[in-house]
């Protein structure tokens, strides 16, 4: 299909897509390709909130295939350009970002005039395997918490994150941690313990049918995925962190800053960390506090 005279172009299209809408050279594209294009700049016109024509006036208006229509539908659906409301398709706003230079993702989430929340799954404690001892700072079989919680934004789920750290660091995490907070501000502040620095990998994964049902997506959809190994002011092992962020709402800012150390990897030639194993009986804690309860089960954080 060649593509029309009024088909975007570069020199009108947003600066972060692909460079001509990804027309090859030749100039011919996927019908289905140059009807998203069109629908991307209808999108530009209708602005946030803005209600799509259904796909029967779509198809007409371009003269295709109502499949055709869905089938570049389906993209913008995926790319997070769009979002169903009811019945019908609504433009959808600005991806959430978060900076990557911040411990905190409330402050992140802050910084984008947006309310941060979080909704708590469970706090588990038990003892710490062999692969995770050395993250925490402590020994095989020293207790550890495992804190797992949704992320949201103005009451829209857009994270899921689990968090691991020694008991003996926080001690009275099950007692007076308020699990709708910033778990940065609550070390800072009752237990006297400051963030120094930490290593991070990103990757892309797809959402298992449990993540995508706590998280409120499809399942096996990319993920942006942060592992993060933190450590306090003097070095020392603080917490492992596991963030799994839907992709069709979350962007991640990277600047040049120090004290955090990346790598990003894809769906291909990336490894995981090591598996976090426990003792089929191994005792839990008779403080477990939890959404969902996992008695006497050790919490893998993959």
């Amino acid at each position: 299909m060649d593509y029309p005279k009024d088909y975007p172009h570069a020199h009108d299209q947003d600066p972060g897509a692909p460079i001509r809408f990804g027309i090859p050279e030749h100039g011919r594209v996927p019908k289905y390709y140059a009807v998203k294009a069109r629908i991307a700049a209808l999108i530009g016109e209708l602005g946030e909130g803005g209600l799509l024509p259904t796909e029967r006036d779509l198809a007409v208006r371009y003269e295709v295939s109502r499949e055709t229509v869905r089938q570049a539908l389906r993209e913008l659906l995926l790319e997070g350009r769009l979002r169903r409301q009811g019945r019908g398709t609504v433009v959808a706003g600005p991806k959430l970002e978060q900076p990557l230079a911040l411990a905190s993702y409330t402050e992140g989430v802050r910084r984008q005039n947006r309310r941060p929340g979080r909704h708590l799954i469970g706090l588990d404690r038990f003892p710490c395997p062999a692969a995770l001892a050395a993250d925490v700072g402590v020994e095989t079989g020293d207790p550890v918490w495992h804190l797992e919680r949704v992320l949201l934004a103005d009451d829209e789920r857009v994270g899921l994150e689990s968090t691991y750290v020694a008991v003996s660091r926080i001690p009275r995490l099950d007692v007076d941690f308020e699990p709708d907070s910033s778990f940065y501000s609550y070390l800072r502040d009752h237990v006297g313990v400051a963030f120094g620095d930490a290593d991070e990998r990103i990757e892309t994964v797809l959402a298992t049918p449990r993540e995508a049902l706590l998280i409120g997506t499809p399942p096996a959809l990319p993920m942006l995925l942060i592992h993060r190994l933190s450590r306090d002011v003097k070095g020392r092992p603080l917490e492992r962190v596991r963030t799994l962020f839907r992709g069709t709402v979350s962007a991640l800012r990277c600047g040049s800053v120090t004290g955090v150390r990346r790598q990003a990897v894809g769906l291909s030639g990336c490894s995981h960390p090591p598996p976090i194993h426990c003792p089929r009986n191994a005792p839990v804690a008779a403080t477990n506090r939890s959404a969902s309860s996992s008695h006497g089960k050790c919490p893998a954080p993959g």
